[in-house]
């Protein structure tokens, strides 16, 4: 736990991006508890130092509809069943915050009221002024988007400061690092330079989203508790990626 004071932040609003693969942890298939209890301590102590805290999470530790369509499933039937996946893993995040004495709501961008709020831009804001973690789910709710272009459409629209994309590395290379010895981590990158070298931080649409809207990225690892807090202060950790000029 931090005991940082609030006007030591850089970021008061931030949407964290959440690969439905980090809820794997050491699991085959499904969500790892161990990683959900860490992920809710992370949010937890965010809030207590004063952020206003979004997730976009995905669903690909369920259900990826890019690689069903590759195999032959309609492609729009695909996507939709992701991003049912992506309301299953914001639920299993909703609980382990509020077990961590957390007031969370997961808003869905398509409508599934038994079990969650739809997703009402205003509203979420609301949620956000009051303290409360809000989990968005089912990516854009339209087909052929990635949850990447979520998270990027979604932190553009609540007025986040800051989008965290929480993942498995420690920022963006020009090589992927597990493979490459020799790979190089970028501190800083401008959005134009991701598109010029093809970097693997985001797709295409999500990139230009942000480059167009000024939306700071930092690419961080999630594993090490703490990372979140300290993008917040402004800290260097992982790479941050911004609009040139």
């Amino acid at each position: 736990m931090t005991t940082t004071g609030e006007a030591a932040l850089k970021y008061k609003r931030v949407l964290i991006k959440l690969s439905g693969e980090a809820l794997l942890g050491d699991e085959d298939y499904g969500i790892d508890p161990a990683v959900l209890r860490q992920v809710a301590s992370d949010i937890r102590d965010l809030i207590q130092v004063g952020v206003e805290v979004a997730i976009v999470i995905g669903g690909g530790n369920i259900f990826r509809g890019a690689g069903l369509a590759a195999k032959g499933m309609d492609r729009v039937s695909a996507d939709h069943m992701g991003m049912l996946a992506t309301v299953i893993n914001a639920l299993a995040i909703q609980d382990a915050l509020e077990r961590e004495g957390l007031f969370a709501r997961v808003m869905s961008a398509l409508k599934i009221n038994a079990v969650c709020e739809d997703y009402i831009r205003r509203r979420a804001i609301r949620h956000l002024e009051k303290g409360r973690v809000v989990i968005l789910a089912a990516g854009t709710g339209n087909p052929f988007f990635t949850t990447d272009s979520a998270a990027s459409l979604r932190a553009i629209e609540i007025g986040a400061q800051l989008m965290i994309k929480a993942t498995k590395v420690d920022g963006v290379y020009n090589a992927d690092p597990a493979r490459d010895p020799s790979a190089v981590r970028y501190d800083e990158l401008d959005y134009d330079d991701v598109l010029d070298r093809k970097l693997a931080v985001m797709d295409a649409t999500a990139v230009v989203l942000c480059r167009d809207n000024q939306m700071p990225l930092r690419v961080v690892n999630m594993t090490p508790s703490g990372a979140f807090v300290r993008a917040a202060l402004g800290e260097s950790v992982g790479t941050l990626v911004t609009t040139r000029g």
